[in-house]
């Protein structure tokens, strides 16, 4: 079983809220909505689409590079962890 199944439910929701905020944006833009009021929802999207991008991301170091179990020539999980902090922080 892959990561991305075991952790189905939680990326499913985050993908429901990411698309709520397209809709958003859609009849904002249908609306005529101000340019300003756009950008933010625009802004938000973003955001989401690069946390689920991180939590993924982070997920395949912790399931592939990282576990002893499956990998005996496993990363050093420090230096997994400092990876992660640092895809997040460029995620952000």
């Amino acid at each position: 079983m892959t990561h991305t199944v075991r952790e189905k439910k939680k990326l499913l929701a985050r993908v429901g809220r990411i698309r709520g905020q397209i809709e958003a944006i859609e009849r904002a833009l249908t609306d005529e909505a101000e340019c300003e009021r756009i950008m933010h929802m625009i802004a938000g999207v973003r955001g989401g689409v690069a946390g689920l991008m991180a939590e993924v991301v982070e997920d395949h170091i912790r399931t592939h590079l990282v576990d002893p179990e499956k990998n005996p020539g496993a990363l050093n999980a420090d230096a997994a962890d400092q990876l992660i902090e640092v895809v997040h922080t460029y995620l952000k």
